[in-house]
């Protein structure tokens, strides 16, 4: 049977058709060919047998694209299949080795854990010991702050204040200095030694000066005493000195041979001293007493000075009228027995006279002489009974001022009060003070005045009777 010939049109349509059948829908590949070079455009069938040769043509080039594909997927399986192998051998190698880690792992983990146990057993005994270094070193540094040895020894406070502040364990020099400054501190405690120290006057000006180092307790220089404030690099000289006795030992100590001698120790290292100094001495205290103050001991100077003038003249009185009882032959008129004795002995005595007249002017005689046998002693009894009277009035003022200050500012604070307190106090030890001893004195100047008036009386009398005994012979 013939073939009806195609047309043009479709021809064309036909070989579409038949080159759309070689790209099936889903078909896949494992690698994409190299892009081959652009095939020719294919001639255009004119009829069926060329389109049956054209079909055939095609057919062969494909089945022969395959095969080069084909080949192309084999080569790539052994490829693969030999990189397969190869990362197999890896990784067998890297689980061999993983296994291996994971073995060294568990020892070491096993290893760590041990170690770990030990560490907390050391730091345990560690730990105790770190604690009571600290403390140690805390306790430490108060004390050499507070020591005068730390001035011959600055450096050591930067090493225990170190210590004492540390928050690991701190290296073995570190400890072995420790020990070695407690030691040295126990050490020089129990010496008595002289060195050069700085010292810092009263005008702040720092010197170097020889001291003398009883211990840590006390310091001393040039006749006194030094004081050391805590942590200072130098000694310095107090405001006040202690007692003048605390002195004199200090001196006598310094100066004394090597032996066994006496030296004032201050076992508070300095504090006693201190409030020794801080006493006020007794014109510090007259200075608190105030002007009554003031006042009071004016009165009782006075009164001092006239009873011992008066102490004085009747002490001489007594001897001069001793003698002359002792020899009444000799008359002299540098004593006031002598004196009445002489007004009516030889030619004074008077003639015709009555017996009255005559014992009125032996006792005018006798009274002549009372006033300076007799003075100073009303002015003393009046300064017995002034002093604690004005005593009175200091002590009065004081407590107003007392009163005034706590109306001002309250009773919180003692030492605001202090001063009020002190004009009290100290008025009426003055006025106590003067009046006591005067008391004493007027009571012997009042006996020393009346033995000799008793003398007088009776020498007097005696004088009398021998005058009325001479007119009744006569």
């Amino acid at each position: 049977m013939k073939l009806r010939s195609l047309s043009k049109p479709h021809a064309v349509l036909f070989a579409a058709v038949i080159g759309a059948a070689s790209f099936v829908p889903g078909l896949t590949f494992a690698e994409t060919p190299a892009a081959a070079p652009a095939a020719a455009p294919a001639p255009t069938a004119s009829n069926l047998d060329q389109l049956l040769n054209q079909v055939r043509t095609m057919d062969v080039r494909d089945a022969q694209d395959n095969a080069a594909r084909e080949a192309r997927f084999k080569a790539n399986t052994d490829q693969q299949a030999a990189l397969l192998k190869q990362a197999e051998a890896e990784k067998a190698a890297l689980n061999a080795e993983s296994a291996a880690l994971v073995k060294t792992f568990e020892e070491n983990d096993k290893q760590i854990s041990s170690l770990q146990a030990s560490r907390d057993a050391k730091a345990g005994n560690l730990g105790e010991m770190f604690g009571v270094l600290r403390q140690a070193a805390g306790d430490f540094a108060s004390e050499t702050r507070n020591s005068t040895l730390t001035v011959e020894f600055p450096d050591r406070i930067a090493l225990i204040d170190r210590l004492a502040q540390t928050k690991s364990m701190p290296p073995m020099e570190d400890l072995q200095r420790f020990w070695f400054e407690q030691q040295r501190e126990m050490t020089e405690s129990g010496k008595i030694k002289e060195i050069n120290a700085p010292v810092v006057g009263l005008d702040g000006v720092k010197t170097t000066q020889k001291v003398t180092l009883v211990g840590p307790f006390v310091v001393f220089s040039d006749g006194k005493f030094l004081q050391y404030s805590t942590g200072a690099d130098a000694f310095s000289l107090p405001v006040k000195q202690p007692p003048s006795g605390f002195r004199s030992t200090g001196k006598k100590f310094v100066a004394a041979d090597p032996g066994y001698h006496s030296m004032v120790v201050d076992p508070t290292r300095g504090v006693i001293l201190g409030l020794y100094s801080q006493r006020p001495t007794v014109i510090d205290r007259i200075h608190m007493g105030g002007w009554v103050g003031y006042l009071i001991i004016i009165v009782g100077v006075i009164g001092m000075i006239l009873a011992i003038y008066q102490f004085v003249y009747l002490t001489r009185t007594t001897r001069k009228v001793n003698d002359q009882l002792a020899d009444l032959s000799r008359m002299s008129d540098d004593n006031p027995l002598g004196r009445v004795l002489l007004a009516f002995k030889g030619k004074n005595v008077p003639e015709g006279e009555e017996a009255e007249v005559v014992e009125l002017r032996i006792s005018e005689a006798v009274m002549r002489e009372l006033p300076a046998i007799q003075r100073i002693q009303s002015f003393l009894k009046l300064a017995v009974a002034a002093g604690p009277l004005m005593g009175l009035v200091g002590t009065v003022i004081g407590m107003i001022e007392t009163f005034q200050v706590i109306t001002e500012s309250g009773s919180g604070d003692p030492k605001l009060m202090a001063a009020g307190i002190s004009t009290a106090m100290i008025a009426t030890v003055l006025g106590l003070s003067i009046a006591i001893p005067l008391l004493f004195i007027n009571s012997a100047l009042q006996s020393r005045s009346k033995r000799i008036v008793q003398i007088l009386d009776e020498q007097s009398t005696g004088l009398l009777a021998e005058i009325m005994e001479r007119k009744v012979n006569a």
